[in-house]
Order: C-alpha cells, then structure tokens, then sequence
C-alpha cells in the first residue's frame, strides 16, 4: 500500500490528470444503478494520494499554491461527472434536427461546469492539509460544504451527491432521517478516504476505528429504525399509472387521442387481485396530451372514467392568459374528483434550466436557442404551490419531477403523503432514472412519509417511509400497479433542525483537520527558516 501511494503521490503532468478523471470515473459505479460501493474506497484514496502531490511551489503566492489541487479535483470530478450523467445528452436526441448539436455541452460541458464544485472542494481541503489523519477529515468538510453548494448555486444541481454512493438500501438509508444527504456527503468521503491512511505507517488503527464505528452506526441505526412499530389508521388504495410513451409520440398531434385513450383504460381497468377500484389514481407528469382548455370533452371523459368517491392526479400544462396577451405556462398537477371537477392543483416551482426554459432568456434567443422541452413555448415557474387533496381528508405535496433532487426543497411537514410524477422517458434505458428513483427513495427517508411516484417511462413505485419500494413498474413496461397506503408519518425530528445536525458535523470534521494540521504547519515554518536563514 505505501509503495502503491508512493507512486501516485509522484505522479505529474498528465498522467496526474488521467489518474484523477479514471478515479473519478470508476466512482461512479458506487452510484444507482451499479451500487459497487467499494469502489468509492479505492476512488478516494486515490484522490488524497494525488492531493498529497498536489502542494504548490514554495514561495508562491497563495491561489497558486492552491492550484495543483484545484486542478486534480477538477478532473476527478470531470471524470466522476462524465461517466455519471452522460446520459443526460439522451433528451438532446429526442429531436436530434434540432438539438444533437448541443450534444457535447450536455455529455462534456455541464460536467465540466459540475467539477469546479469538486475542484474548489480539493483547493479547500488543502488549506487544511496534513500527512496524517486530519487530511482526510479536511477533504470530508471540504466535500460537505461543497455539495452543499451545488444545491444552491446558479439553481443547484445536486445530482448524484456523494451521499447517496454510501445508502443503496433502506437499511443504509436511515440515517438521512437524521443528518439527511448533506450530513451523509461527508461521513461518506471521511469513511470512503479512510483507507489512504494505510499508505503510511503513521497512525492508522484510530482512523480505522472511527470508520468502522460510522458504519456500524449507520447499519445499527437502519435496522433500528426499521424495525419500530407503525401506527394503524385506516388506508386508502393508489393506483400508479406508467403509460410508457415514446418521447418522440408524447406531443405528436396524431397520437393525441390514442395517449389519452390509452390512460383512461389504464385507469378503468379492474384489479388484479379482484378488490375495489383505487380510491386514488396518479398519472405521470403532463400527461395530458393537450390543454384542457382546447378539450372540454377530456373532463367529461375523465369523469366517465372515474366512480363515485375515486380521485384522479394528472400531470398536466396549463395555460394562462387573457386574449392578446402572450400566455404562461405551467407543469402543473390537477386533483379531479369523480365528476371531473378539478378540486386542487399545483404548479412546479423549480424548473429545468435549458429543458423547461431559457435562462438569460433574451441574449440566448437572439443566438437562436430554445428550452428543449418548451417546443417554443417555454414554462413559467410558479412563485407558490399546494398540495392537492387526497381521499380521506387527506393532501399530498407534489414535487413535479427535477424537484425531487433538492432536499431543501422537498417539504412534507404536516402532511403524511407525497405524490411525485415524473417523465424519464427523456434519458432512454440508461443509469438517468435509477439515479432519479434513488433520490426519490432518499427524499421519501428524510421526510418520513410515503411517496407515489408515477412515470411516464422510468420507474413508477410506491416508496414507504423507510425508502422500501413496496410496489413498481420497471422502465418501458406499460401498465398500472395498485397499493394500500397508510397515510403515516416517522419523521425523526422536526426538519427545521436537520441542518443544524449537518452543519455540526461540519464544524467537528473543520476542527479535528485545523487541529490536525497546526503540527504540520509548524514543521513547514521551521523547515523554511532553516531553508532561508
């Protein structure tokens, strides 16, 4: 192992940066739909060993002794990026006349934008390095705090955090509940770099301990957790609707009628097992092909299909304007009761940069872009939403697709059930919606509610509070799955308080490395005054 650190930590030029893209890369495999969590222990060491290299000439001045790092975190996380969300160039070939010239941005491009966040993560780290234990917990504080403002910054993108590499089960997932994905993004690099420290003879059995604590922590919590009972009250049944339409049919004007034909006999249909009809039926995200408003026909038609007492979700766009006025639109979710009268409705908040609309809106225009998902008509983001009403006295908080990602974002206090519709049919069979189902597992954990989730194309599941999916139709199949639902809710803790518990591990891992390091910087001073008398 020491010999093994020894010739990474000497690396230069670009062997140094082929070594930091493939272990970045090889990372991604700890992510869904892989879950190979053990490559993160070899990924990571391989980035301290590279960091450990990665001091800036003496004497310079401080960004550039900065630098060296800055670079080799920027193509670990180049590589990690690019082998994660590749995928994402998929949804550019939908209408590839259009936009498979922008293949590149979206397969290069937005990783390489994706890596300054790991690139500053490494130059931070490095403020704080030592050669010892405390190095490691620089690099975990250094990746908490860095992830964290990928969640925010320019609209955030906090896709395949590191977090989740470290819950591929509900038994892993727990801990969310407590610290959430932030917290988890650093335990995970401090566990996942533990194994650097046996590429010296300095100090390795505490740092080793400390790992496998976390862990032991992590797993005796899970099935803690899991195993408390529930509460009984009275459910109610959900039917989950995947129509699995081809993106490239979703709008065509001559598939119209038989799109919707189609979901209205998904929602007709009777139950496998013989019970009753659902009380609730969910359809995707815009999956009415056309605006209400241009059919009247579809709400009798919806209201035909419906019996006394079932309730209809569908994702749908919605239109508003007056006559000469340019209209807006919304992705929004209508609640339709059994005569077809819509009773509640939400509208995204948080929509796709370049998929759902044009950001700089008037400079990229007159370049001739557009939203790829607008077809010329790019949506609105609502400045509130609701929470549309469920059977039972009951209401769900919709988050609508990309809004799932955000932890922050997500709030379900007060209520017992979310209802997430999503259209992943964009990204084709690939990695794209097992990462989604992922988050959409860990959001469901962290708020300690039930989530039904109904795709287009992707995975439709039933997720109960504990990240287990009790129900699912897998990506392309076409169908229905019904469940029982028991409108409860576990979460551990008010969730107003949960960033405090990931800012306090924030604050430890920041000091331990200081309080780490001082004996290094110490030593670095006496050996340039010794250098330069």
């Amino acid at each position: 192992m020491e010999r093994l650190a020894s010739s990474i930590l000497l690396l230069w030029g670009w062997r140094r940066w082929a070594v930091a893209a493939l272990a970045g890369a090889v990372l991604a495999l700890a992510q869904a739909p892989f879950d190979l969590i053990i490559v993160a222990f070899a990924s990571f060491p391989v980035l301290v060993w590279l960091l450990d290299g990665a001091a800036g000439e003496p004497g310079a001045g401080f960004l550039r002794r900065l630098f060296p790092a800055a670079v080799t975190g920027w193509w670990f996380g180049f590589g990690y990026f690019v082998a994660g969300t590749w995928w994402i160039g998929n949804a550019l070939l939908v209408e590839s006349d259009r936009f498979a010239w922008a293949l590149p941005l979206a397969i290069v491009g937005l990783p390489a934008v994706l890596a300054m966040f790991h690139a500053l993560a490494c130059a931070l780290a490095r403020l704080l390095w030592s050669d010892g234990h405390g190095r490691i917990a620089a690099l975990a504080a250094a990746f908490l705090l860095c992830e964290w403002l990928r969640e925010w910054v320019l609209t955030g993108f906090p896709w395949n955090a590191i977090g989740y590499a470290a819950m591929p089960t509900p038994i892993l997932m727990q801990v969310a509940s407590v610290i959430g994905v932030s917290g988890m993004n650093g335990l995970a690099v401090l566990v996942f770099a533990t194994p650097a420290v046996f590429g010296s003879r300095r100090r390795i059995v505490l740092p080793a301990m400390l790992a496998v604590i976390l862990l032991a922590t992590q797993i005796g919590y899970g099935w803690w957790r899991i195993a408390q009972p529930l509460p009984e009250e009275t459910a109610f049944s959900a039917r989950l609707v995947q129509p699995a339409i081809a993106q490239d049919r979703k709008w065509d004007q001559g598939f119209r009628d038989a799109i919707f034909s189609d979901l209205l006999a998904l929602t007709t249909a009777a139950p496998a097992d013989g019970d009753k009809r659902p009380d609730l039926v969910i359809w995707p995200e815009t999956s009415i092909p056309f605006l209400l408003t241009e059919r009247p026909d579809a709400v009798g038609a919806i209201a035909d299909a419906l019996q006394p007492g079932q309730m209809l979700f569908a994702g749908a766009v919605r239109a508003e304007g007056t006559e000469g006025v340019e209209a807006r639109y919304y992705n929004a979710i209508y609640a339709f009761d059994d005569s077809g009268q819509i009773v509640g409705a939400a509208d995204k908040l948080h929509l796709v940069p370049f998929g759902e609309y044009l950001p700089f809106a008037g400079l990229l225009r007159q370049a001739g872009l557009e939203a790829v998902a607008s077809r010329g008509a790019p949506f609105v983001a609502a400045s509130q939403t609701g929470a549309p009403p469920l059977p039972r006295g009951k209401a769900a908080p919709p988050p609508v697709c990309y809004e799932i990602i955000f932890p922050a974002e997500v709030d379900a206090r007060g209520h017992r059930v979310m209802a997430n519709v999503t259209n992943d049919a964009w990204y084709g069979d690939t990695a794209g919606p097992y990462q989604h189902l992922r988050q959409a597992q860990l959001r469901a954990v962290e708020q300690g509610v039930t989530m039904l989730r109904a795709a287009n194309n992707g995975i439709s599941a039933v997720i109960d509070p504990f990240g287990r999916i009790t129900g699912a139709i897998g990506f392309g199949e076409k169908g229905a799955v019904d469940r029982k639902v028991t409108p409860y809710s576990i979460a551990t803790q008010d969730l107003r308080f949960r960033p405090l518990n990931y800012w306090l591990i924030f604050t430890i891992l920041a000091c331990y490395a200081l309080f780490q390091s001082l004996p290094y910087r110490r030593a670095k001073i006496d050996i340039n005054g010794m250098s330069h008398p």
